[in-house]
């Protein structure tokens, strides 16, 4: 089981490979399966550095992979990754929604503070965010009158 790490992660991998763990799990939810050249063409990257990544996360019991066949998650691998994805969600809604960043900067953004910061500060956003929908942006009117405060 993994253990938390003092920013409250589950892991010491770098935002890249965090990265690969996050598309495996996309690739298998969209198509069932995730290959090297899969995920190669989803993160822009050339097969020889998937293979590098790969290599890594088998070593460190996040992916199986047998030479040549499909990359799959560990239960590990599984649970991280899903718990990028959810830091990713909640991120992207606080930016999107209560922000109003548009929906590309607010993915990247997401993407981007998720690797940054521990699950105990996305929970809090989240707590905040739910508060702030909660008593004080009720309806249509207070979300407008919110995204016209920002724009000045």
């Amino acid at each position: 089981m993994a253990k938390l790490k003092r920013n409250g992660s589950l892991n010491n991998l770098s935002a890249a490979l965090e990265n690969y763990l996050e598309t495996i799990a996309m690739l298998k939810r969209e198509k069932k399966y995730a290959r090297i050249g899969d995920i190669a063409k989803a993160l822009g990257v050339k097969s020889s550095s998937v293979n590098v990544a790969i290599n890594f996360l088998v070593k460190n019991n996040f992916v199986i992979h047998e030479k040549y066949g499909y990359v799959d998650l560990t239960s590990q691998g599984e649970m991280l990754a899903l718990g990028i994805q959810k830091k990713h969600d909640i991120l992207y809604d606080f930016l999107n929604k209560l922000l109003f960043i548009n929906n590309k900067t607010a993915d990247q953004e997401a993407c981007d503070i998720e690797h940054s910061v521990g699950f105990e500060t996305v929970r809090k956003i989240e707590k905040l965010h739910l508060l702030l929908k909660k008593y004080f942006l009720k309806n249509e009117e207070d979300l407008l009158s919110l995204k016209n405060y920002l724009k000045e």
